[in-house]
């Protein structure tokens, strides 16, 4: 690699895709900068049309939805057209599928949307749902729950492989009507169908992933209640006790209550507290071990779906934290070069890692060179908080806590104070793994000053002198010996100290 394509190599190729969802409830367009293993959206819009109001009592969709959804779904054509979208994949659920105007509606909205749309099967719907979620969150091993307006979605999950699935009408707007129509209560209505689903058994001692706009407004509120230091939803994990405390709370409260109280967009007040009872109902009776929030459904299922095989089979983290290092690094190559040259120091045998803490060192090293256009007395604080917002996938908040702990800290340096909000996150011995990380970074950057072709030719291992005490050794060539001076010794000495031996450095011929 030349000197300029290694210094700027090319940047991701922006060839923007979409997804038009027209759910029971909102219309939403959503762009993404490409079709990739780790698409970042680009554009994000959502219209609650609440199309499903009232199609299980007159078996059509709501007049005013209809009118509100055209106009949004002819304004979603334009900015396609705008973005320059290439592949637009328009999809319809529940609403659209069992209106009796269903397919009047379909024929009017691909008039204003100017591209044809797929009215998706339950079975179609559930299973998308299933691979937005495998796409996002490694070794999903669970059953996953998606709720929109008009149907639940359950799908059991092992070891990546999709097995049954059923739809149930249970999304808030169905419940409203089935509740009219009944002299049986919303809560009887809902262990009813949950009861006969035949999920609740499979459910018992596994994560469940709960997936839906709506339970995520959950989420979102225990975030605020509990004080969690993180507002990233992707991968927010509760105990089920702390996500029915939550649902409870909500399915107590009537509509205005949530509206006056302003923690809720003003649309989504009527249908979060029947949306709550059904979690709730759910994991009272299905009894899992924890509750998942992700923030990936049925949309990025259908972009999953378009992937290769190969593409598919990549690890969404280190994909992710890759287009970050093409975008942000001053040298790409050196962060895959950082991989591979730490591997020869935490693969040894004085030092324990697993499978999953490698996978975050190699993350670590794709995002070490983030913050570096921003003013040195910054730089960490920049790194911080691009890690803790980033729009990467596969991480749960524990890991991500990591991953920004060690890219500040190969900032502001090993042994400075871990920020506030991370502490809860973090135990001891992760906290130190992270030090010992940064530690070695920044020993890396004061060698290379972030450019290729250097590492390769240095070894740093620990290893034992002839009086059996560990050793850091640092090897260099003869011919780069000057590259040692006062900074290199000292980030030596520091990552010494961290790993609890002394250090020495080899110049050879």
């Amino acid at each position: 690699m030349s000197k300029a394509t290694s210094f700027r190599a090319r940047l991701p190729k922006f060839a923007p895709v979409a997804v038009v969802d027209i759910g029971s409830n909102s219309v939403r367009l959503v762009v993404y900068d490409a079709l990739r293993r780790a698409p970042s959206p680009v554009f994000n819009e959502k219209i609650l049309c609440g199309l499903g109001r009232g199609v299980a009592a007159t078996g059509m969709l709501s007049p005013e939805g209809v009118e509100r959804a055209l106009l949004a779904l002819s304004r979603f054509g334009a900015l396609c057209d705008q973005i320059g979208v290439g592949d637009c994949y328009p999809i319809a659920t529940a609403a659209a599928r069992e209106a009796t105007n269903g397919s009047e509606f379909i024929a009017a909205a691909e008039k204003a949307l100017g591209r044809k749309i797929r009215v998706l099967t339950g079975k179609e719907e559930a299973e998308y749902a299933a691979l937005g979620v495998m796409s996002s969150i490694p070794d999903v091993d669970g059953v996953i729950g998606d709720i929109g307006g008009g149907s639940l979605e359950l799908v059991d999950i092992s070891k990546d492989q999709i097995n049954t699935g059923v739809t149930l009408p249970l999304g808030p707007f169905r419940l409203m009507d089935a509740v009219a129509a009944s002299e049986k209560t919303a809560k009887e209505i809902v262990e009813e169908a949950l009861t006969g689903s035949g999920m609740l058994e499979i459910m018992k001692g596994c994560p469940f992933y709960a997936v839906g706009g709506a339970w995520r407004n959950l989420a979102k509120l225990q975030m605020r209640q509990s004080g969690h230091p993180l507002s990233v939803l992707q991968q927010y994990s509760l105990s089920p006790s702390a996500a029915r405390s939550v649902s409870i709370l909500v399915a107590g409260m009537s509509a205005d209550e949530l509206r006056s109280a302003n923690i809720v967009a003003k649309k989504r007040a009527e249908t979060l507290p029947l949306a709550a009872l059904v979690l709730d109902r759910l994991l009272s009776l299905g009894e899992p071990s924890e509750v998942v929030f992700s923030v990936y459904g049925v949309r990025e299922g259908v972009l999953f779906e378009q992937l290769k095989e190969e593409k598919r089979q990549m690890d969404p983290l280190l994909a992710g934290c890759w287009d970050f290092a093409r975008r942000y690094a001053r040298s790409p190559a050196h962060e895959n070069e950082l991989c591979e040259w730490t591997d020869k120091l935490f693969e040894g045998d004085f030092y324990e890692e697993n499978k999953q803490q490698k996978r975050l060192r190699h993350a670590a090293c794709l995002l070490a060179d983030i913050g570096w256009r921003a003013l040195p007395d910054y730089r960490g604080s920049r790194a911080l908080s691009l890690i803790t917002q980033a729009n990467i996938v596969g991480i749960d908040h524990r890991e991500r806590g990591f991953l920004a702990l060690a890219i500040f800290l190969r900032y502001i340096g090993p042994g400075k104070s871990v920020p506030e909000g991370l502490g809860p996150l973090l135990d001891k011995d992760t906290q130190n793994r992270a030090r010992i990380l940064a530690a070695t970074l920044r020993l890396a950057y004061s060698l290379t000053a972030a450019m290729p072709d250097m590492l390769p030719k240095l070894g740093l291992v620990v290893c034992e002198d002839i009086s059996g005490k560990k050793v850091l050794q640092l090897t260099l060539p003869a011919k780069h010996q000057n590259l040692v001076g006062e900074v290199v010794k000292k980030h030596l000495a520091q990552l010494a100290d961290l790993l609890d031996c002394d250090s020495k450095l080899v110049i050879v011929n």
